[in-house]
């Protein structure tokens, strides 16, 4: 009988651990081109959006724009049984804070939250820019349709919400548009500051800033390659957390960074078609996203876009010189493309909050020793751990073991000196919380 159930337990252990989730797959189908279509058409045809733009026309400018984004989480929340939280967030930026606000403003935000089961109050978060503008930020008059940058990520985030609220997870999941980014991440830090003030758990920010262009201003053109940028470690971490990371490493194993990581991984076992591609920055160079006011206030953020950006559709008056036609206009857009990263973002969605908080207070042992000694506390949800670890070098968790419903364990055969190391949670459906790096040392 000892024997039968032991390989009763493996095999559970095995099915656990290796099985797909077909949900997912489920999902990437449901991600509609002709939507995301119609709604950065529709977005594009607001005729400019940007901040400081109309409020108060039905069909031009941002106020306009806003209030018909939130019609639709609300339309949305409708078809599934009053699923979301839908509500504006907002804050007033006076004339003069930076250059580009020219007179006092509301930031809004659109906001929509579907409320997990489980933990109500841990969110992974999905985010596009409501917001566009002209070569002049500080022209908020001048048609600026903003189709790629960025009709494109909100589109994606109102098309996740209709898929995605056909199911129920155990973490909540929280669609939002966001205001106020070209002018200076205003929206972003609106919501970052609501976050804190109302004690979220926020897993991360998948912050989609154009997700619909294929063909680079080097001529480059590509459908399948995608952008995931990250910062190494939180800029809140303490002197002694950095002092630490001079002996025991973690340089580039931030939160953020594991986050990224996450992405990568469930992309490359769901839709292994696509290229996620690890950028180790922030953001592109000298810029910024809407993730970035989620990471200074210490939770993880990461920038998912296309490969290759076309600058002549970025920021540009609408105008064509020397045969090219300049501006983001909608015909630019590839909504196959637009669809894929939708998907990817959807399906990341889905298993973070399908999955149980990661471990707390990892441990890690094995100094001068042929073994490494891990210790944990654990975490409700959680029918056992999985360690991670890879080569110094390594950009991505390469080698794991599943060790069962277990709060320590010993990994024999491995010199810690040569590898980094971490430990997801793992669900009894099979989905992982993201990985845990160490965040203290132990011995004997």
């Amino acid at each position: 009988m000892k024997q039968i159930i032991t390989l009763g337990l493996l095999l559970s252990t095995f099915l656990v651990c290796s099985q797909t989730d077909q949900k997912l797959y489920d999902i990437i189908d449901a991600v509609s081109e002709e939507r995301l279509r119609n709604d950065v058409k529709t977005l594009a045809d607001f005729g400019t959006r940007h901040t400081l733009s109309d409020t108060v026309s039905n069909t031009r400018g941002i106020g306009a724009a806003r209030r018909w984004i939130k019609s639709e989480f609300d339309n949305i929340s409708k078809d599934c049984n009053n699923c979301l939280e839908v509500f504006f967030q907002k804050d007033l930026v006076k004339k003069g804070d930076n250059a580009r606000i020219v007179k006092d403003v509301w930031v809004v935000n659109v906001v929509a939250i579907q409320r997990g089961t489980k933990y109500p109050n841990r969110y992974i978060i999905m985010s596009g820019d409501i917001d566009s503008r002209v070569s002049d930020p500080t022209d908020y008059t001048s048609d600026s349709p903003g189709a790629n940058d960025n009709a494109s990520g909100m589109a994606g985030a109102i098309e996740a919400a209709r898929v995605l609220s056909n199911y129920k997870f155990e973490s909540s999941i929280i669609y939002v548009g966001l205001s106020g980014e070209e002018q200076g991440l205003y929206g972003g830090k609106g919501l970052a500051n609501y976050a804190k003030e109302n004690n979220w758990d926020i897993i991360g920010i998948l912050n989609n800033d154009m997700i619909g262009n294929i063909k680079g201003v080097d001529g480059v053109i590509d459908n399948r390659t995608f952008r995931i940028f990250s910062e190494p470690t939180p800029p809140t971490e303490t002197d002694r957390e950095r002092n630490r990371r001079r002996f025991y490493g973690g340089e580039v194993d931030g939160i953020s960074r594991q986050l990224a990581r996450y992405v990568h991984k469930t992309t490359k076992t769901y839709m292994p078609e696509m290229n996620p591609m690890m950028v180790y920055r922030l953001d592109r160079f000298g810029r910024g996203g809407h993730h970035r006011p989620f990471c200074d206030a210490g939770f993880a953020g990461i920038r998912i876009m296309e490969a290759h950006e076309n600058y002549t559709q970025q920021h540009q008056d609408i105008r064509t010189e020397n045969g090219i036609n300049y501006g983001d206009t909608f015909e630019h857009v590839n909504f196959p493309y637009a669809k894929k990263l939708t998907a990817v973002n959807a399906i990341n969605l889905a298993s973070l909050a399908s999955a149980p908080p990661p471990p707390q207070e990892l441990a890690i042992g094995g100094i001068v020793e042929p073994s490494v000694k891990f210790k944990w506390k654990k975490v409700d949800g959680a029918v056992g751990y999985k360690i991670y670890w890879r080569d110094t070098t390594s950009p991505t968790w390469d080698n794991s073991r599943y060790v069962g419903d277990v709060s320590e364990f010993l990994l024999e055969g491995i010199v810690i000196d040569n590898f980094f190391f971490g430990v997801a949670a793992v669900g009894k459906n099979g989905h992982e919380s993201v990985v845990s790096f160490p965040s203290s040392t132990f011995r004997n």
